[in-house]
């Protein structure tokens, strides 16, 4: 699950020598497509289950060479970065190869309290995992116990980042400003807008060569196989967030037996009828009450902001704000799609409410600068808008090769001009943004079924008013992999929440990761603590930052 810009975000194993088969679980035979349910997708045929196999067993041969990470990669003293080689196509694995980037900083318990590898996958499709390691230099007190019994890896899923990485669009045309209100005020605007994703999608078939096909859940979940075997890993320890969750998902349907340790954490819905088309009809019901959220503090805190003492008043100013900035954008380089970009990072994530509110607060105060830097693109970063581009393109490639899309028009017309009566703040944006797939170039797959006996219970968490991974994808996952446990927090809707300060999820996910234990039942935990204001947009942002939570990517 991604959005076009989520402002405030963070993205982030037994190593070396000679491997044996005997040390290394290889896939058996039933191990990719075990249950009946798997064979319903057209992800898990022979040769794919025949390929990871192979491609298994040369990684646990081969191993990582880790070494020293280049310097502009942006990691820490005591992470090592390293390659991992995949088969392009699974199905033809002595075929073309790609190679992902891995990195890891080492556990700190020792060799006695070692448990293995920890796997983490920060969500998108699109996110780069890489920066996970950095919690083990940067001392973070929330994985200090965890990082006493596993070594923290992060990587580059296939096509992104450093992975052999994906493009749709030049970089630089790509985040250009403004760009149109995504809201149509006509069937003209339906149509441009209609035009500029079948451009999008046929620049990723001329960009993007062969992989471009191969891109999918499945096959990320068979790299990451792969991957379990070049760490030497018997078993995967493994912690996704958002899309994250659906990559775990994916895997426990084609290797149940390699789960050793797993948490999904804000959880896709992994439906087959859900994937991927209602999945993003059902974050428009959901940004909206988390918007709703959203204004409710605002306005608990007009004497910080000044922006509205009441949620309809904090509605009317972000309204007369679209206004303004359609008419003449702020800056020349700030309409509604950009505000849309900056201001939607407030319902995805509480660290973000501060900020938002302090920026917006400062523009109302005759401050531009705040607002104009927030939202809009930065020209002169090259390299940040090339990873955009590239964050963005991932995730086109990803859903719309997982799933069967609707391919007419009137389907989608009608489906969003529906919801956008009840739930504007982003109806209209996710649209534009997932329109790519209703005109994609490339054969759309069956959505894998996912249905399975892991053999290690899955720990997953979900917030109740999460807005990017609504509530019930957690309970429909939890239905579908059988001993599963939930740990619920209500009232509550930050996403990604494994990283926040809660001691009663806290404390279960240090116990799930030390000793295995899920506990009797499933657990509903009370709300991490609120936001307070903050009034100094420069105060709110750094505070923001530092507070950052595994992202959504671009």
């Amino acid at each position: 699950m991604n959005r076009r810009k989520a402002a405030i975000a963070a993205a982030g194993t037994i190593a070396a020598g000679a491997l044996t088969a005997g040390l290394i679980s290889v896939p058996s035979a039933v191990a990719e497509g075990g249950s009946t349910h798997a064979r319903a997708g057209k992800h898990s045929g022979a040769a794919e289950a025949r390929g990871v196999r192979k491609a298994a067993a040369r990684a646990a041969r081969a191993g990582i060479d880790w070494k020293d990470c280049p310097a502009d990669w942006g990691l820490k003293d005591g992470v090592e970065c390293g390659w991992v080689t995949v088969p392009l196509d699974y199905a033809d694995p002595d075929g073309k190869k790609i190679k992902l980037a891995v990195d890891r900083a080492r556990s700190t318990g020792g060799k006695e309290k070692r448990q293995g590898s920890l796997v983490y996958n920060p969500g998108g499709p699109g996110g780069s995992g890489l920066r996970f390691p950095n919690r083990i230099p940067d001392k973070n007190p929330l994985w200090a116990k965890a990082a006493t019994a596993y070594d923290f890896v992060g990587f580059d899923p296939r096509g992104v980042g450093h992975s052999a990485p994906i493009s749709c669009a030049d970089p630089q045309e790509w985040v250009k400003a403004p760009k149109a209100d995504p809201v149509p005020d006509s069937e003209a605007d339906k149509l441009a807008q209609r035009k500029l994703a079948k451009e999008y999608a046929d620049g990723c078939k001329e960009r993007s060569g062969d992989l471009l096909a191969q891109m999918t859940t499945p096959n990320a979940a068979r790299d990451l196989d792969v991957i379990r075997a070049a760490l030497g890993d018997k078993k995967l320890n493994f912690l996704g967030v958002s899309y994250g969750t659906y990559m775990g998902a994916v895997y426990a349907e084609l290797f149940p037996g390699h789960i050793r340790r797993m948490i999904t954490d804000s959880v896709v819905n992994p439906s087959r009828k859900k994937i991927w088309y209602d999945v993003n009809l059902d974050q428009d019901v959901a940004f909206q009450t988390r918007w709703d959220d959203w204004k409710k503090w605002v306005a608990e805190h007009d004497d910080v902001y000044g922006i509205g003492s009441t949620p309809e008043k904090v509605e009317a100013k972000w309204r007369e704000l679209r206004a303004t900035a359609k008419k003449n954008p702020i800056g020349g380089v700030v309409g509604p799609a950009e505000l849309l970009g900056f201001f939607q990072s407030a319902p995805y994530y509480d660290s973000a409410w501060a900020s938002v509110a302090s920026v917006w607060s400062a523009y109302l105060k005759g401050d531009e600068k705040p607002l104009i830097e927030s939202a809009a693109p930065d020209m002169s970063d090259v390299a940040g808008n090339k990873a955009s581009e590239n964050g963005n393109a991932v995730y086109n490639a990803v859903e719309c090769n997982d799933a069967k899309w609707p391919r007419d028009w009137k389907t989608w017309d009608r489906d969003n001009t529906r919801l956008h009566e009840k739930y504007p703040f982003l109806t209209w944006s996710n649209a534009w943004m997932n329109y790519p797939c209703a005109v994609w170039p490339l054969k759309q797959h069956d959505a894998l079924e996912i249905r399975a006996k892991t053999s290690h219970p899955v720990l997953m968490i979900q917030a109740t008013r999460d807005a990017a991974t609504p509530y019930p994808g957690g309970v429909e996952l939890h239905k579908r992999l059988k001993g599963s446990r939930l740990i619920t927090e209500r009232d509550a809707g930050s996403h990604g929440i494994t990283n926040l300060k809660n001691p009663c999820i806290n404390k279960r996910v240090d116990a799930y990761l030390l000793e295995g234990t899920v506990g009797a039942k499933d657990v509903t935990c009370a709300p991490h603590a609120t936001p307070e204001p903050v009034g100094s947009a420069a105060k709110a942002t750094a505070k923001a930052k530092a507070a950052a939570v595994p992202a959504l990517v671009p």
